[in-house]
Parts: structure tokens; sequence; C-alpha cells
């Protein structure tokens, strides 16, 4: 596997070689819009309506607060992928012990589950509200957005990003009408910027906020696409990308703070200053803003949402792939990923919505939002002890100023997750009553665990600070290789499908075994008969492929090869396989169709499970 983070689109993007500040910057332009449909996206709604509804504009310095955390935070990341090449989840597999990083994965993937599980919910409401859709079928077409990915991935880094600045700008023009609509109070508004003391109830919201702000997923996705530009790896290359990186996430991050503070704008000109302060729901203050301004206000709710959630799926499929490749280095298939990930989100919306009802979905956006910000301390105290560590950016590590500004965003983070969960586990405690005793003695060995976690990932690199560096992931030094030995082949399985393919596929394989070896010619029948009947099949298909299978195998033996055939039958897959391992072959020739897209699953699998199905090398002939 390549230790490139994202390879299929790693340097994609070329940057102008001639000194040209606008095309430079429209270059580097992109990575922070995939990130900030994070800061968008529809658990951010969730938090903001009901902060707003509830408590006014009481909380907007929080939303200020978080979104400056999320500028720096957001930087180092992309920092860290600029100057070392590395994605976060690389770097933390490079420091820490096995038993952690395996923990910092679940971690990463329980926060990404939880975003996808707001965007699931966001797009379900989102549907119901345009179109009239159940919430349960929403939830379940949510699958179908697997395939859009794929396409987008198919055509290229910047085609992904247009589409991402498309969806971005449809929902910043929404609530900026939405803003001309509700007219909210400005003298209000500017208070809102001065920090207050928070009660239990703003408290819980506040957290969500910061949640639904600074995700922890993003820190992994922004440290990895900035490496999709092609810059100079030079000293005033890497400055230069750090550059217009950080102009390209002010912008961005901005933008989401605009979505952000208009959705909480909304709730309180809308829903608080009406009388109406337990507005929790999207659907509520779709309701209440119909009822209130008429059709356009709620119509233009709806359609933004629908973008928020569609945008914030894709971006939280690549950290999902960055954070499974980083910390166990393993790679699947980006449509099996998608799955995954949608899988693990979906199970919970649909509990809820059986068990509790479509009402509580609004809840259970809230509670995914804080879910993420309990996770953010394991992703930002890494990031911080490697962007500020001379050894890891030499000249690049950060300043002390920017060092303590970093510290100082982790500590309020984990201060307040550590408050509000003492505050939770104790009313748990409370509701429990003096009986079960194994549940809460399984609750304090997990919250041991995380804390035993915590403090590891803080203190091991400043007790192991002067450890020899591991060698780059996933690799080591190369070895000393000696004299090489030319390879000779005795017999060679050569997979044919009567196509002008084999051609090249047959030419291939004679040129590396010669007339000293000997051949072997594969077909396989994938009839509906040949998968049920196996080698008992002897409809027309399988006796024309015989005949050709013969033809091959004379032509070869009149010049002069030692030549037989196998005819396989049912999955082109396990049948090469099956026969590869009961033979004597050495090598394995075959051809690769070069499909894309859809195509590739359909039809460039095979491939891709025979090499790992059989033990001999396997040379493709494209």
């Amino acid at each position: 596997m390549s230790e490139k983070s994202l390879s299929d689109v790693h340097e994609s993007v070329q940057i102008p070689s001639k000194r040209n500040f606008w095309k430079t910057l429209m270059a580097f332009l992109g990575p922070a819009y995939m990130v900030s449909v994070g800061y968008m996206d529809p658990g951010n709604w969730a938090t903001d309506i009901a902060g707003g509804s509830q408590f006014g504009y009481q909380l907007i310095w929080v939303l200020l607060m978080s979104n400056l955390m999320a500028l720096l935070l957001q930087s180092l990341a992309a920092r860290l992928g600029v100057v070392k090449g590395l994605d976060l989840a690389q770097a933390s597999r490079q420091q820490y012990a096995p038993w952690a990083n395996v923990s910092l994965y679940v971690l990463a993937e329980l926060a990404i589950a939880a975003c996808d599980l707001a965007e699931i919910i966001g797009m379900a409401i989102g549907l119901n509200l345009l179109f009239g859709l159940p919430l349960m079928y929403g939830v379940i077409i949510t699958v179908l957005d697997t395939f859009l990915l794929l396409f987008l991935l198919n055509k290229g880094i910047r085609k992904m990003e247009v589409f991402i600045v498309s969806l971005i700008a449809i929902i910043g023009l929404s609530f900026i009408t939405e803003l001309f609509i509700v007219k909210p109070d400005v003298q209000e508004l500017v208070k809102g910027f001065v920090p207050t003391a928070l009660t239990s109830n703003a408290l819980y919201i506040a957290i969500g906020i910061i949640g639904a702000t600074v995700m922890p997923h993003n820190l992994y996705l922004h440290s990895s696409l900035v490496q999709t530009r092609n810059f100079s790896k030079d000293l005033t290359g890497i400055k230069q990308a750090l550059k217009f990186n950080f102009i390209d996430s002010t912008i961005a991050l901005n933008l989401a703070f605009f979505v952000n503070a208009s959705i909480l704008i909304l709730a309180a000109s809308a829903f608080h200053h009406n009388g109406f302060n337990k507005v929790s729901s999207i659907q509520d203050a779709h309701l209440l803003l119909q009822n209130i301004f008429g059709n356009w206000a709620p119509a233009l709710f709806a359609i933004a949402l629908i973008c928020a959630g569609q945008s914030s799926t894709i971006t939280g499929t690549l950290a999902g792939q960055i954070v499974m490749e980083g910390y166990l280095n393993l790679r699947i298939s980006p449509w099996i990923r998608r799955l995954l990930t949608r899988m693990l989100a979906i199970a919970p919306a649909l509990f809820t919505i059986f068990y509790f009802g479509e009402e509580k979905l609004g809840e259970l956006l809230v509670f995914s939002q804080v879910v993420l910000s309990m996770q953010l301390g394991f992703a930002v105290i890494p990031l911080i002890h490697f962007t500020s560590s001379k050894k890891i950016m030499d000249s690049f590590a950060i300043k002390p100023w920017l060092k303590l500004g970093a510290w100082l965003c982790a500590a309020i983070i984990i201060s307040l997750n550590v408050k509000l969960i003492i505050d939770e586990v104790t009313s748990f405690f409370i509701f429990l009553g003096e009986g079960n005793f194994s549940l809460k003695m399984f609750i304090l060995l997990l919250l041991l665990f995380v804390l035993t976690l915590l403090l590891y990932i803080t203190f091991e690199p400043v007790i192991k600070y002067k450890r020899k560096v591991k060698n780059s992931i996933p690799h080591g030094n190369a070895i000393s290789l000696g004299e090489v030995e030319q390879s000779t082949y005795k017999q060679i399985a050569i997979t044919v499908d009567f196509s002008k393919n084999d051609t090249a596929t047959i030419q291939h394989a004679l040129s590396l075994g010669g007339k000293s070896a000997s051949y072997i010619l594969i077909h396989i029948v994938e009839s509906a008969g040949a998968i049920r009947l196996g080698n008992q099949i002897l409809d027309n298909e399988t006796m024309h492929d015989l005949e050709n299978l013969k033809k091959y195998q004379l032509d070869l033996m009149r010049m002069g090869y030692s030549v037989i055939t196998e005819l396989g039958y049912g999955k082109s897959a396990n049948a090469i396989s099956l026969i590869i391992n009961k033979s004597d072959a050495d090598l394995l020739v075959m051809g690769a169709h070069g499909h894309k897209g859809l195509k590739d699953i359909i039809f460039g699998s095979t491939v891709d499970a025979v090499r790992h199905n059989v033990k001999i090398p396997v040379l493709i002939v494209k």
C-alpha cells in the first residue's frame, strides 16, 4: 500500500511555477472549503437552533470562540500536512504505541459515525420538509449517496471541490435571504458577542456548539487534503504553501462562521423573541418559520439543509478513509468504506425512530455533536505535540505564543467536557439508584481507560522526546539487496476472456517464459447455469468457450510452446484462485480492462480479489 495520504489524488493539483498571486491562490484554494462543510452540517443546525431559541443571542460569543479555535487548529493540521507530508493519523501511528493507536482509531471512527449520523438525520429531515417524504424512507435513501461519492472521486479532487463550493454557495445565499426576512435586533445581536456565564443547560448547548464547530475528523481531513497540491518541497515552496493554505482556511472558516451565526440569529429572532424558547428540533423550526414568515423562509431552510447534509457526508467519508489507512495501515474500496460509515450511522437513527419516535431525532442530533466534542481532545493534543516539535517540524515548528494558544484551546475543550461528563454521570447514577452495581463499575472502568489514554497521549511525547523517530509509515528502511538473481518461470498461468486484451496478455506471458516454460490457459464460464451446476454444465456458451480455448492452444503449440487448458465455472475470482492453487504454476498473468467508476466495481474486482487469494506473483497487463 502507498504511504501517501489519499494516494489517488495525492499531488494531483499543479501549482503555477510563475509567481502570480491570484493564479497561485486559486490553485491552493479548495481544501479548507472541503473542511468547512463540516462546520455547517445538520449537527450545527440542531445546536444553533437549540441555542438561539433558548438563550437568544447569548451564545454567539461561543460560536465566535469556536470559530477562532477552529481556525487555529485547522491551520496546525494544514501545517503538518504541508511540512511533513503526513496526515494526523499517520503521524500518530509513528509516535504512539499500537494499543493507543487502535484506541485513537476507534474514537476517531466514533466521531465520524456521530458526524454521519447528523448528516443522515439532516438529509432525511430536509427531504421530509421539502417533499413530504417520511423520515424512515429518507434515512434509508441516504445510502444511495455512496454512488455520488464514487462519481466525484473518479472525477478528481478539483471537481469534488467545485461541487462542494457550489453547495456552500447555495447554503450561504439561502441564509442571506433568511436574515433579510427575519430582521434581527442589531443591538441585542452585538451584545451576544460579549462572554457571559453559562448555566447548566447553556453549558450543554455550548459544548454541543463547540463539538459541532471544531470537529475532530476535520483535523485528519485537512492534514491530508493539503497534500493534493503539487508544490515545490524546498524552503520557499513550503512557506508559500503555508501562506496560501492559511488564506484558504481564513476565508472558508469565516464563511462557515457566517452560516452558523445566521442559523443562531435566525432562531433567536424568529423563535426566542416570539416566545418560542423550547425549539430543539429542525422540524419545529421549519413549521414555526412557515407560521411566522410564510412559504419562502421554510423552503430556503429545507434546501440549505439538504445541501449541508450532502456536502458533509462526502467529506466525512474521506476522513474515514484517512483514519483507517493512517492508524491501521488498512485500505479498502471507497464504496465499501462509505457503506461501512453509513451503516454505523443509520443504525442509531433507525433505532431512535422505531423505539422513541421521530420527534426524538432533534435530541439525537444535539447528542451527536456532544459526542463529537468529547473526541476533540484525542485529536487536538497529538496535533499540538507534532506541530510544536522541532524534531518533527524543524524550522517550521510553531512559535511559543501559538503553542500557548493551542494548548489553551485544548484546555478549554477538555475542561468543559470533563465538567459535562461529571454532571451527566452523576445524574445517571442518581437515576439508577443504589442498585445496578455492574453497570456503574463498567462505566467507571470505561472512563478510567479513557482518562488513561488521554494522559498517555499528553505526556508520552514529552517523556520519550529523545526516542529515535520511527520510520515513515508504512514501510521500513531499504535492505541490502546483494546480488540479484534473475527469476525463471517453469509454469505460467494465463487468464483469457476472448477479447482483444488477450493478445497483450499472452505476449507478456510468452516473453517471460519463452519456450522452456509450460503454459496454462484459463477461462471461466460465468453463465447462470455454470454458477449453479459447475463442471456439469454443457450449454452452448460452455462449448463455445472450450472451442476458443482449443484454438488458442493449437496456435501456440504450432509455434512450439507447451500449453494445456483449464476451464473454470462460476465467479471469476474464486474459480481462477481455485485453479491456480491446485496447479504448479509459479506466475499468473492477467489482463486488466482499465474500467473506472461503477464498471471498476463490476469488472475490475476480479484482479484485485485474485491477487489476494493466490500465493504466486501476479502480473497485471493493461
